[in-house]
This record gives C-alpha cells, structure tokens and sequence, in this order.
C-alpha cells in the first residue's frame, strides 16, 4: 500500500532484487518508476519491468476488498496506511494472508524523561499518531501474523517531509534557525534505506511475529547538535544565524 514518494521507492526496490514479485497500490497520481540517483539506466529499466502496479483509492474499501480477493496476495507491506479502518477491508479481502507488515510510528509514545524509548513503554492513546496505534490493535485482535515497525525521524532521498532540508534551506539563506526549548533535547535519525532494509528482514521472520520494533539510528542528536551538522557539512556559517530558546 503506497511505494511511489519515499520509505516504498527503496523498500520496492530490494524486494524486486531478492526475486518477489511486487505490486504497487496506488491512486496512480505519481509515477510507478522513477530513476534514482546513482541508478543505471539498465538497473532502472530492469525495475520498472518488473513492477506491477494496481490503481485505486484505498478509501474506496468495496475496490480494496474485491481487487485485492481477485489478487490473492500473500504478504501486504502497508507504508501509508494512518488509521485503522483502512486495514479491516484488507484483512477481510485476504483471509489466508502470511504477513501484514506495517509503517507506524515511535510518536505514538507517551512523552517521558526516560529516553530511548523501548517497545513496552506506555504509549499515549491521544498523539497525533492515535490511528496507527489503534491499527496495531485491530491486527492483534484479527489474529493474523503482523510486525510493526515505529520509526523516529527518517531522512534521506525524496524526503517530501522538511526534516533535515528545512536546516539545510534555512543555511543557505542565512535565516535564523530557531529551535524549541532548550536545544539541547536528544532525538534520533535513521536513514531511509536502512529503514527499507529493516522492511526487508523482518519479512518471513519468524522472531518477528506479531511484534513491534522500534528503530532508528543508533546515535541521539540534540537540535542545537542537528543544526550545528548541517552547517558543518554545507559549510554555511551557523554564527550568522540564530538558535533560539523559543
């Protein structure tokens, strides 16, 4: 479900290369293949040949149920889905599904001073990420074979969030960065290939039956230490901008 802007660009691709067949659900707005940098045309081509792609809305759940049941699919990774009720249409439409592998989030944590967050930590049923906490549950409750993957910030190639871009823009126009707090509260990065990878291995594991991981990069950044990297790598001059404790 998804697989055109971001996380499904770099996940579809190393499936395709360990010999699965990949279909791409989409709403069709975005081109199924995009060249990557770095890619070959040859390696390009090879991909786009091999992806499939099925057109639809998944808020449409009559076309969800009756396309995926004529499909058959034996594994579903779902990187877009947001709220619960988007994923009972595709368990009903796939009763013998092997694996539901789902994109959800490390915000739906209950804020706390004790960091890093580990998967049995409270969660907070009232953050803006409620809905994929809530689709955890149904998969628990349907009783099919899932995994769960709650990732911090993702960074990388064709981020559509302004994650690191927004340090990045800010730099190079000489803007002030402002930074909330202190600057000195840690968070995590992980890169969006590696996250792809982490798709990848829990696929057919069975240690990764019906669990949740968390995963990010394995160092902490402050805000302050993130704007400050930015500025070492594009060597823009932080000093002409401002951190603040707004």
């Amino acid at each position: 479900m998804g697989g055109t802007r971001f996380i499904g660009v770099f996940l579809s691709r190393l499936l395709v290369k360990e010999g699965h067949q990949v279909t791409l659900f989409t709403r069709g707005k975005a081109p199924i293949a995009q060249q990557l940098p770095g890619e070959s045309d040859q390696e390009f081509a090879e991909f786009s040949s091999k992806i499939l792609h099925l057109k639809g809305d998944r808020k449409d759940y009559d076309f969800v149920k009756s396309s995926l049941s004529a499909k058959g699919f034996d594994v579903v990774y779902d990187i877009n889905g947001r709220e619960a009720d988007e994923v009972e249409p595709i368990l009903d439409a796939l009763p013998n599904l092997e694996q539901f592998i789902y994109c959800s989030s490390a915000g739906v944590y209950l804020k706390s001073d004790l960091l890093p967050h580990c998967e049995t930590d409270t969660v907070d049923p009232k953050s803006r990420h409620k809905g994929k906490l809530n689709t955890e549950s149904v998969l628990e409750s349907k009783g099919v074979n899932w995994t769960s993957l709650r990732p911090v910030y993702i960074y990388g190639p064709l981020n559509y969030n302004p994650v690191e871009e927004w340090f990045f823009h800010r730099l190079k126009a000489g803007r002030p960065i402002p930074i909330p707090g202190s600057g000195i509260q840690v968070t995590q990065l992980g890169h969006v290939k590696d996250l792809a990878r982490a798709f990848v291995q829990v696929l057919g594991n069975e240690k990764a039956s019906r669990q949740v991981f968390n995963i990010s990069g394995e160092k902490y950044v402050t805000f302050d230490g993130l704007a400050r990297a930015c500025a070492k790598v594009t060597g823009y001059c932080i000093a002409g901008c401002w951190i603040s404790g707004a």
